[in-house]
């Protein structure tokens, strides 16, 4: 590999693990409407697309499914009010986050967090697991118009530190991550751990993968 002069982190899945709060939100959304709640297994191949995705498929049980709109309208409200409640009552970082944060940004490197989570939760769940002082810059699902798998957060970010995208680097556990960096010519990481809907991570071709973000700094002769 070589040595970027950024890079971005996705978050659930990559930095924390958020699953167990999002599946009690949609459980205690789902109770509403007298729907079983799905757990955290099933929950966890859900995530990655963002709320509104993770709502669609709860709704309907189904990873490709599209709620009715006026059900999906009372739904929402519902799942940000539980989300937002209980958003870090079990999220934890992965082991190794911290320190691999600190070391980046010692060896000078500018680091952001490129999330599909909207800005209402990113920048609470950042401050209550203590990460936020490593991110200069936090692009969430609802920042710009568009999100991960599209380019446009990656390169949106890229221009922000005054770098051209293939001097950075992208770090994540999803073939959202993946295909967002590849349209966008960034180099990818990919954590063989996290939530990509339940496929192995390899199956989408990233540069390298690893499973521990204690093996990024090696990688990046740092």
């Amino acid at each position: 590999m070589f040595k970027p002069r950024a890079v971005f982190f996705d978050l659930d899945g990559t930095l924390v693990d958020s699953v167990a709060d999002m599946a009690f939100a949609v459980g205690k959304m789902l109770s509403h409407f007298d729907l079983p709640a799905p757990g955290i297994e099933k929950v966890s191949t859900w995530v990655g697309n963002g709320a509104q995705a993770l709502i669609n498929r709860a709704l309907t049980n189904d990873m490709h499914g599209t709620a009715d709109k006026a059900l999906f309208d009372q739904a929402m409200p519902l799942f940000n009010r539980y989300y937002h409640e209980n958003l870090a009552l079990h999220s934890a970082l992965y082991e190794h986050v911290e320190q691999t944060l600190q070391t980046l940004k010692n060896a000078g490197l500018a680091l952001a967090c490129i999330t599909n989570k909207p800005e209402q939760f990113t920048e609470v769940l950042l401050e209550n697991i203590n990460i936020a002082q490593y991110f200069s810059l936090v692009v969430s699902g609802d920042t710009l118009p568009t999100k991960k798998p599209h380019p446009g957060p990656l390169l949106h970010a890229a221009q922000e530190f005054g770098v051209h995208i293939d001097e950075c680097l992208m770090v994540g556990d999803s073939k959202s991550d993946i295909e967002a960096a590849k349209q966008a010519g960034c180099p990818v990481v990919a954590l063989s751990y996290g939530y990509n809907h339940g496929e192995d991570i390899r199956l989408h071709n990233p540069d390298i993968t690893i499973d521990s973000l204690k093996d990024l700094p090696p990688l990046l002769s740092i």
